[in-house]
């Protein structure tokens, strides 16, 4: 039971990863093209990543936490 739950969570993540990427490329070469569910993949994005580097040594070992999850 514990093995097809976490299957299926890393098959959600995999699509999500997969749709976060397709969000950013379609972002930088077709600025409008995600207007009409009115998301900024790519900002998002960024700002996350400055959350992690201001945290400092706790935003690094979470980023890093964050990463080796996702492997």
């Amino acid at each position: 039971m514990f093995s097809s739950l976490t299957g299926t969570l890393r098959s959600g993540i995999d699509v999500a990863l997969v749709l976060v990427g397709l969000g950013v490329v379609l972002q930088i070469l077709f600025p409008d093209a995600l207007a009409f569910i009115n998301a900024n993949v790519a900002g998002n994005l960024i700002d996350l990543i400055n959350q992690f580097s201001g945290a400092g040594l706790i935003g690094v070992i979470a980023a890093l936490i964050v990463v080796d999850q996702l492997k």
